[in-house]
Protein backbone atom coordinates (compact mmCIF):
# COMPACT_ATOMS: atom_id res chain seq x y z
CA UNK A 1 0.00 0.00 0.00
CA UNK A 2 0.90 3.59 -0.87
CA UNK A 3 1.17 5.92 2.24
CA UNK A 4 0.87 9.88 1.62
CA UNK A 5 0.77 12.26 4.33
CA UNK A 6 1.54 16.33 4.81
CA UNK A 7 1.80 15.37 8.57
CA UNK A 8 4.95 13.25 8.79
CA UNK A 9 6.68 13.85 11.86
CA UNK A 10 9.78 15.80 10.86
CA UNK A 11 13.26 15.55 11.88
CA UNK A 12 15.15 19.09 12.88
CA UNK A 13 18.63 19.65 14.18
CA UNK A 14 19.90 21.47 17.35
CA UNK A 15 23.67 22.87 17.48
CA UNK A 16 25.30 20.44 19.54
CA UNK A 17 26.29 22.06 23.01
CA UNK A 18 27.51 20.26 26.25
CA UNK A 19 26.35 22.68 29.33
CA UNK A 20 27.41 22.53 33.17
CA UNK A 21 24.26 22.99 35.05
CA UNK A 22 23.85 23.86 39.06
CA UNK A 23 21.14 21.59 40.65
CA UNK A 24 18.68 24.30 41.59
CA UNK A 25 16.36 22.02 43.85
CA UNK A 26 15.31 18.29 44.01
CA UNK A 27 11.76 17.00 44.47
CA UNK A 28 9.78 13.53 45.37
CA UNK A 29 7.15 13.93 42.58
CA UNK A 30 6.04 10.59 42.94
CA UNK A 31 6.92 7.04 44.43
CA UNK A 32 9.00 6.18 41.28
CA UNK A 33 10.15 9.10 40.54
CA UNK A 34 12.78 11.98 41.58
CA UNK A 35 13.04 15.33 40.21
CA UNK A 36 16.16 17.37 39.52
CA UNK A 37 15.73 20.89 38.81
CA UNK A 38 18.87 22.47 36.85
CA UNK A 39 19.42 25.88 35.84
CA UNK A 40 22.34 28.33 34.58
CA UNK A 41 23.88 30.82 32.27
CA UNK A 42 24.38 27.69 30.02
CA UNK A 43 21.24 26.92 29.12
CA UNK A 44 20.81 29.97 27.13
CA UNK A 45 19.71 28.38 23.65
CA UNK A 46 18.53 25.54 24.77
CA UNK A 47 16.26 23.63 21.87
CA UNK A 48 13.37 20.72 23.06
CA UNK A 49 11.19 20.59 20.28
CA UNK A 50 10.41 16.59 20.58
CA UNK A 51 8.45 15.30 22.80
CA UNK A 52 10.54 12.08 23.20
CA UNK A 53 14.01 13.91 23.03
CA UNK A 54 17.02 12.15 24.81
CA UNK A 55 19.82 14.17 26.81
CA UNK A 56 22.82 12.59 27.44
CA UNK A 57 23.80 12.85 31.21
CA UNK A 58 27.13 12.32 32.30
CA UNK A 59 27.80 11.00 35.77
CA UNK A 60 31.45 10.82 37.20
CA UNK A 61 32.56 9.16 39.87
CA UNK A 62 33.86 10.84 43.38
CA UNK A 63 36.86 12.24 42.99
CA UNK A 64 37.12 12.10 39.02
CA UNK A 65 37.62 15.81 37.19
CA UNK A 66 35.12 15.72 33.99
CA UNK A 67 36.46 18.18 31.44
CA UNK A 68 33.52 18.27 28.45
CA UNK A 69 34.21 17.51 24.81
CA UNK A 70 34.52 20.40 22.61
CA UNK A 71 32.33 20.17 19.32
CA UNK A 72 34.48 20.97 16.36
CA UNK A 73 33.56 21.10 12.43
CA UNK A 74 35.06 17.65 12.68
CA UNK A 75 32.94 16.24 15.57
CA UNK A 76 33.26 15.31 19.21
CA UNK A 77 36.53 16.01 20.88
CA UNK A 78 37.33 14.19 23.61
CA UNK A 79 39.82 15.23 26.60
CA UNK A 80 42.26 13.39 27.96
CA UNK A 81 41.31 11.24 31.20
CA UNK A 82 38.25 9.10 31.88
CA UNK A 83 35.10 9.67 30.11
CA UNK A 84 32.37 9.12 32.95
CA UNK A 85 29.03 6.70 32.60
CA UNK A 86 26.40 8.23 31.16
CA UNK A 87 22.62 7.68 30.25
CA UNK A 88 19.85 9.02 28.21
CA UNK A 89 16.91 11.52 29.61
CA UNK A 90 13.97 13.05 28.63
CA UNK A 91 14.24 16.96 29.01
CA UNK A 92 11.64 18.90 30.51
CA UNK A 93 12.63 22.76 29.49
CA UNK A 94 10.49 25.36 31.26
CA UNK A 95 11.47 27.99 28.89
CA UNK A 96 9.73 30.91 31.05
CA UNK A 97 11.81 29.90 33.70
CA UNK A 98 14.60 29.24 32.36
CA UNK A 99 15.02 25.50 33.68
CA UNK A 100 15.38 22.06 32.63
CA UNK A 101 13.64 19.49 35.01
CA UNK A 102 15.20 15.70 34.78
CA UNK A 103 13.01 12.82 35.90
CA UNK A 104 14.69 9.55 37.36
CA UNK A 105 13.26 6.68 37.99
CA UNK A 106 14.71 5.29 40.92
CA UNK A 107 15.59 1.90 41.57
CA UNK A 108 18.21 -0.21 42.78
CA UNK A 109 21.48 -0.51 41.03
CA UNK A 110 21.20 2.51 38.64
CA UNK A 111 24.11 4.77 38.14
CA UNK A 112 21.39 7.54 37.18
CA UNK A 113 19.26 6.75 40.34
CA UNK A 114 21.98 6.81 42.77
CA UNK A 115 23.08 10.16 41.50
CA UNK A 116 19.95 11.48 41.84
CA UNK A 117 18.89 10.27 45.43
CA UNK A 118 22.40 12.07 46.28
CA UNK A 119 22.71 14.81 44.77
CA UNK A 120 22.03 18.41 46.48
CA UNK A 121 21.57 21.84 45.34
CA UNK A 122 24.24 23.68 44.10
CA UNK A 123 25.94 20.46 42.83
CA UNK A 124 26.76 20.69 38.96
CA UNK A 125 25.44 18.50 35.80
CA UNK A 126 27.17 18.56 32.46
CA UNK A 127 24.45 17.53 29.62
CA UNK A 128 24.67 17.35 26.19
CA UNK A 129 22.39 17.56 23.57
CA UNK A 130 19.49 16.74 22.11
CA UNK A 131 21.51 17.35 19.24
CA UNK A 132 18.11 16.46 17.05
CA UNK A 133 14.44 16.26 17.46
CA UNK A 134 11.64 14.50 15.59
CA UNK A 135 8.90 16.83 16.03
CA UNK A 136 5.62 14.96 16.10
CA UNK A 137 2.27 16.77 15.14
CA UNK A 138 -0.17 16.70 18.01
CA UNK A 139 -3.28 16.62 16.24
CA UNK A 140 -3.52 13.64 15.06
CA UNK A 141 -6.81 12.31 15.42
CA UNK A 142 -5.92 8.54 16.85
CA UNK A 143 -2.94 7.60 19.01
CA UNK A 144 -1.60 4.92 21.36
CA UNK A 145 1.14 5.56 23.50
CA UNK A 146 2.98 2.21 24.91
CA UNK A 147 5.86 2.75 27.39
CA UNK A 148 7.54 1.28 30.54
CA UNK A 149 8.45 3.39 33.32
CA UNK A 150 11.72 4.55 31.19
CA UNK A 151 9.17 6.40 28.87
CA UNK A 152 6.92 7.35 31.65
CA UNK A 153 8.65 11.24 31.60
CA UNK A 154 8.39 11.37 27.82
CA UNK A 155 4.59 10.46 27.90
CA UNK A 156 4.18 12.95 30.46
CA UNK A 157 5.65 15.51 28.48
CA UNK A 158 3.13 14.44 25.52
CA UNK A 159 0.19 14.39 27.62
CA UNK A 160 0.62 17.70 29.24
CA UNK A 161 1.50 19.11 25.40
CA UNK A 162 -2.11 17.39 24.17
CA UNK A 163 -4.34 18.74 27.04
CA UNK A 164 -3.78 21.88 25.95
CA UNK A 165 -5.24 21.47 22.83
CA UNK A 166 -8.84 22.82 21.62
CA UNK A 167 -10.08 19.79 20.43
CA UNK A 168 -8.12 16.84 22.18
CA UNK A 169 -7.21 13.73 20.17
CA UNK A 170 -8.49 10.14 21.16
CA UNK A 171 -5.68 8.84 23.51
CA UNK A 172 -4.72 5.51 24.85
CA UNK A 173 -1.69 4.69 26.69
CA UNK A 174 -0.65 1.17 27.60
CA UNK A 175 2.10 1.45 30.61
CA UNK A 176 3.38 -1.35 32.17
CA UNK A 177 5.24 -0.75 35.23
CA UNK A 178 6.72 -3.14 38.39
CA UNK A 179 4.66 -1.51 41.33
CA UNK A 180 1.10 0.19 41.31
CA UNK A 181 2.74 2.89 43.27
CA UNK A 182 4.08 4.46 40.12
CA UNK A 183 1.12 5.11 38.90
CA UNK A 184 0.77 8.34 40.60
CA UNK A 185 3.39 9.83 38.30
CA UNK A 186 0.29 10.32 35.88
CA UNK A 187 -2.26 10.91 38.18
CA UNK A 188 -3.15 14.44 37.01
CA UNK A 189 -3.37 13.61 33.19
CA UNK A 190 -6.75 11.44 34.09
CA UNK A 191 -8.32 13.08 31.68
CA UNK A 192 -6.49 10.32 28.84
CA UNK A 193 -7.54 7.12 28.79
CA UNK A 194 -4.29 5.29 30.42
CA UNK A 195 -4.19 1.37 31.33
CA UNK A 196 -1.97 -0.03 33.17
CA UNK A 197 -0.52 -3.44 33.19
CA UNK A 198 1.22 -4.24 36.48
CA UNK A 199 4.57 -6.93 36.30
CA UNK A 200 6.39 -6.20 33.11
CA UNK A 201 4.31 -9.02 31.11
CA UNK A 202 5.39 -8.77 27.51
CA UNK A 203 2.95 -11.38 27.20
CA UNK A 204 -0.18 -9.43 28.76
CA UNK A 205 1.18 -6.65 26.69
CA UNK A 206 1.30 -8.62 23.33
CA UNK A 207 -2.16 -9.77 24.19
CA UNK A 208 -3.61 -5.98 24.86
CA UNK A 209 -2.67 -4.62 21.68
CA UNK A 210 -3.52 -7.46 19.69
CA UNK A 211 -7.02 -6.24 20.37
CA UNK A 212 -5.98 -2.47 19.38
CA UNK A 213 -7.84 -1.14 15.77
CA UNK A 214 -5.55 1.05 14.34
CA UNK A 215 -7.79 3.74 12.09
CA UNK A 216 -7.19 3.58 8.52
CA UNK A 217 -5.94 7.24 8.51
CA UNK A 218 -5.03 9.93 10.93
CA UNK A 219 -2.96 8.04 13.58
CA UNK A 220 -0.01 7.77 15.67
CA UNK A 221 1.38 5.09 17.06
CA UNK A 222 4.61 4.99 20.02
CA UNK A 223 6.05 2.51 21.41
CA UNK A 224 9.39 2.59 24.04
CA UNK A 225 11.27 0.22 26.39
CA UNK A 226 13.37 -2.65 26.85
CA UNK A 227 14.79 -3.45 23.50
CA UNK A 228 14.11 -6.69 22.44
CA UNK A 229 10.30 -6.26 23.85
CA UNK A 230 10.03 -3.12 21.81
CA UNK A 231 11.50 -4.93 18.73
CA UNK A 232 8.81 -8.02 19.24
CA UNK A 233 5.96 -5.62 19.82
CA UNK A 234 6.70 -3.15 17.08
CA UNK A 235 6.39 -6.24 14.59
CA UNK A 236 2.25 -6.69 14.92
CA UNK A 237 2.54 -3.11 13.25
CA UNK A 238 4.90 -4.02 10.49
CA UNK A 239 1.82 -4.60 8.37
CA UNK A 240 0.99 -2.92 4.95
CA UNK A 241 -2.08 -0.94 6.22
CA UNK A 242 0.02 0.89 8.61
CA UNK A 243 2.56 3.66 7.33
CA UNK A 244 5.78 2.97 9.06
CA UNK A 245 6.88 6.61 9.21
CA UNK A 246 3.49 7.01 11.65
CA UNK A 247 4.95 4.32 14.20
CA UNK A 248 7.85 5.22 16.46
CA UNK A 249 9.23 2.08 18.33
CA UNK A 250 12.45 3.39 20.25
CA UNK A 251 14.72 0.98 22.44
CA UNK A 252 14.99 3.33 25.93
CA UNK A 253 17.15 0.23 27.47
CA UNK A 254 18.51 -3.10 27.10
CA UNK A 255 18.48 -5.91 29.17
CA UNK A 256 22.00 -7.30 30.42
Amino acid sequence: MTHTTSRYPQRVRNELRFRELTVLRTERISAGFQRIVLGGDALAGFSSKGFDDHSKIFFPKAGETFVPPTVTDEGIVWGDGVRPASRDYTPLFDNARNELALDFFIHDGGVASNWAMQVRAGDTLTIGGPRGSLVVPEDYAWQLYVCDESGMPALRRRLEGLRQLARRPEVTALVTISDEAYKDYLAHLDEFNIEWIVGHSEEVLAQRLAQVKVPAEDYFIWLTGEGKVVKNLSAQFETDAIDPQLVRASAYWHAK
